[in-house]
């Protein structure tokens, strides 16, 4: 099975971005534990960051022409205002699961809006990078049954 992790705007800034909402973890500290996570579940995954809305809509289109299996999507601030992200999605119709390290429906009214929740298979958030990991499982065990 092949995953792909994509992360949006300001996640390359874990560990320095707002450290008291995000953790002190970095960025590379996400990728090392998603990477170890992928050779524990016995699957292939690429992870992804870009601060550029188009740049992720591109990936998304590219997994549908590579063989993507399943999409763990963290699109940061591009959840409350990207139509194009979630159209890129529809697209494809490959499985993603929604990931938010911090808890976004107990932040301010704009961070409640999404514009990918209702087409994911299931929204994790609040759950630190762990979300990511649960992201993975679930994605693995649909892929699976």
């Amino acid at each position: 099975m092949k995953l792909l992790v994509i992360n949006g705007p300001n996640l390359n800034m874990l560990g320095i971005r707002e450290p008291d909402i995000y953790g002190k973890d970095t960025y590379a500290d996400l990728i090392a534990r998603i990477e170890n996570y992928a050779q524990t579940l016995g699957v292939t995954v690429e992870c992804y960051q870009s601060n550029h809305e188009g740049a992720i809509v591109d990936k998304i289109q590219e997994a549908y022409f590579t063989g993507v299996d399943g999409i763990v999507l963290n699109p940061a601030a591009y959840t409350h205002t990207s139509v194009a992200i979630a159209d890129a999605l529809k697209a494809v119709s490959i499985p993603f699961v929604e990931v938010h390290i911090s808890d976004v429906d107990k932040r301010e009214g704009f961070r409640q809006v999404s514009y990918v929740r209702e087409i994911a298979q299931r929204t994790i958030s609040g759950k630190g990078f762990a979300g990511y990991l649960e992201a993975m499982e679930l994605l693995v065990a649909e892929h699976e049954s």
